[in-house]
């Protein structure tokens, strides 16, 4: 086995990246920069009628968001390609007939009315070998003649398959256990049982992670590799990520898609940042890293047995606090789709909008319901000016307002300070409380009763223009009740 580390992210083309997925390629990627290695692309699509057109482009956008860079792929060649395995069948041909002149695979001409016919524990149709001692000069005379067939395992009797995982620890399985699987079916492609073990030997891959459910099937894809003579590789077998503590995250029901919560507005490096913890706890004991942290970081000993359950509201938290980090320019950048999707038009001032929603908001797509008000200001109910605690009713609110236009109306500096200034003054003069003014005013500019930011914000927002124009019309509103 080579010196240098090599993993490998092998999708299916079978939909959207999910989390789990993701997890399995992230994981592959931080083992192989961590130890100074190579991390591969293959793209497993020989399951042809779950295929879904676009699904590979889909692959390549999230590693791309994702940050996760692969040194070999179907786009950049290695060496050791095809790295699609539809373009791959004359290798699986070659090797599955190896196998069986090795001894390790047979032809089988059972029918498949006949393979449903066989009923064992259960009701499980595992195969019964009928084709297995066939002589292979007879097999090969069948095959010459077309009839049809399927090339599976020679499984040995009374061994027992065992290796050691980098997580879960011994494993082992009786071949009484293991059924003489397809390993080349009828129309010539691999099983992925097959085609997962010659990829990974062709391609030299070092380390094997996956999902836990692979655990009792890699006896079988080591008896692959003894057949054949090859060196297997070090296996990395990865828990579940649960939807809540009985089910698990389902590809097939649309849980948890990547490119969704993008769209949503999350972070795509809080989100991987995120998907890094959902089994892994790095020895620092961090929540928030950066994608070159995780790589120093990660090591197998950190991966734990147990299950995790997928927190949206966790995830929620960490994107809150990549938002915070920015800086105020790189909020702004990444604000301001949202920003102008919340106030269609209108001349707002979008970088205020930007540094008042930087601490405000944990999912960029919060912000057009946030500030939607905003954009969309008519008749509002004036219940909204009672206020005990401030002793706001709508007389107290009529005379805030009244101070406020008085106060605003001929101001030049439009700004935080200008503004402050010339409410606390207006404010005192009228022996007004302060409190009072600015929350009538904060109403009267927005028809809202809370808003994410004071009166004084809101009014630089809107500039001077439309803050008048929303504190007349509140005017006329209050006078006509």
């Amino acid at each position: 086995m080579s010196d240098t580390v090599r993993t490998r992210f092998a999708p299916s083309p079978t939909g959207f990246m999910h989390i789990g997925n993701l997890r399995t390629g992230l994981y592959a990627y931080l083992f192989a920069r961590h130890n100074g290695g190579k991390f591969i692309l293959r793209i497993e699509d020989t399951d042809r009628e779950r295929t879904v057109q676009g699904a590979v482009e889909m692959v390549y956008r999230t590693l791309k968001a994702a940050g996760i860079d692969y040194d070999e792929g179907p786009d950049r060649d290695g060496g050791v390609g095809p790295y699609i395995q539809s373009e791959r069948a004359d290798i699986y041909k070659k090797y599955a007939e190896e196998l069986v002149e090795r001894g390790g695979a047979y032809y089988c001409f059972c029918t498949k009315e006949r393979l449903e016919s066989i009923s064992g524990e259960n009701g499980t149709h595992t195969y019964d070998r009928k084709c297995r001692n066939i002589p292979l000069d007879e097999a090969k005379a069948r095959v010459a003649a077309g009839e049809p067939y399927v090339i599976r395992q020679k499984v040995p009797d009374g061994v027992v398959s065992s290796y050691r995982d980098m997580v879960f620890g011994e494993i082992s399985v009786s071949s009484e256990d293991i059924e003489d699987g397809v390993l080349l079916k009828s129309d010539g492609m691999p099983t992925y049982n097959f085609a997962n073990v010659v990829d990974d030997h062709l391609m030299g891959i070092t380390h094997v992670l996956r999902g836990a459910e692979y655990l009792s099937s890699t006896p079988k894809y080591n008896l692959i590799y003894d057949a054949f003579g090859w060196e297997r590789p070090h296996y990395m077998h990865l828990p579940a990520i649960m939807k809540d503590a009985t089910r698990k995250l389902s590809k097939r029901y649309g849980d948890a898609n990547f490119e969704d919560f993008l769209a949503k507005g999350y972070l795509p490096q809080a989100v991987v940042n995120y998907v890094a913890l959902l089994g892994w706890c790095p020895k620092s004991g961090d929540e928030k890293m950066t994608m070159d942290e995780m790589i120093a970081q990660f090591t197998p000993d950190g991966v734990s047995v147990s299950n995790s359950i997928f927190d949206e509201q966790k995830m929620k938290w960490l994107n809150g606090e990549y938002l915070k980090a920015m800086t105020e320019d790189e909020f702004y950048a990444v604000s301001l789709p949202y920003i102008e999707k919340g106030v269609a038009g209108g001349g707002f001032d979008k970088r205020e909008i930007a540094r008042l929603m930087q601490t405000r908001v944990d999912v960029l797509g919060d912000i057009p319901e946030k500030i939607a008000f905003l954009g969309d200001f008519g008749e509002y109910d004036l219940a909204m000016y009672e206020h005990k605690k401030m002793k706001v009713d709508l007389d107290v609110a009529k005379k805030a307002v009244k101070v406020s236009i008085d106060a605003l109306e001929g101001l030049n500096d439009w700004n935080e300070e200008g503004i402050r200034a010339a409410i606390s003054s207006a404010a005192e003069a009228a022996e007004m409380k302060g409190g009072q003014v600015m929350f009538s005013m904060r109403v009267a500019l927005t028809g809202q009763p809370s808003t994410p930011g004071g009166a004084i914000e809101m009014a630089v927002v809107l500039g001077k223009e439309e803050s008048m124009r929303r504190l007349r019309f509140s005017q006329e509103l209050l006078d006509r009740n």
